[in-house]
């Protein structure tokens, strides 16, 4: 599991709002496209014709403070969450992910959550700056 905090001088609502917009995640998530469905949304991976799909599942949905999603895909699995808390006229945000990628070994965890946590900072501080 990774776990990635930042402060932001951003209102919670917001931090909500940016991070929560699926759509505009696919920005900072290379060779990717998002699409929302009546569940969630699915991330599309894909160079060309070659990719696979991320479907991911909003479970639990609490504006403007909490969201659960659970990946069910068939080459990614696992699971997401979003806190969002006031702090003073800031916001604190807390996203946690745990992510396990189909036929890969298990000695692979650690390559796997150094670049999920690249990536996924890469997401937050993009959707957070703009």
């Amino acid at each position: 599991m990774i776990e990635i905090v930042r402060e932001v001088p951003l209102s919670q609502e917001d931090a909500w709002r940016r991070l929560t917009d699926w759509e505009r995640h696919a920005l900072y998530v290379p060779l990717t496209t998002i699409r929302l469905t009546a569940e969630g949304f699915v991330a599309r991976t894909a160079v060309g014709r070659l990719g696979f799909d991320d479907p991911m599942e909003v479970v639990e949905f609490d504006p403007p403070s909490f969201c659960r999603l659970e990946k069910r895909g068939n080459v990614v699995a696992g699971w997401a969450e979003l806190h969002v808390s006031p702090v003073g006229s800031q916001s604190r945000i807390v996203w946690r992910e745990d992510i396990r990628v189909a036929w890969t070994p298990k000695f692979s965890g650690g390559l796997t959550k150094a670049v999920s946590r690249r990536l996924f900072s890469r997401v937050i501080d993009g959707l957070l700056s703009n």
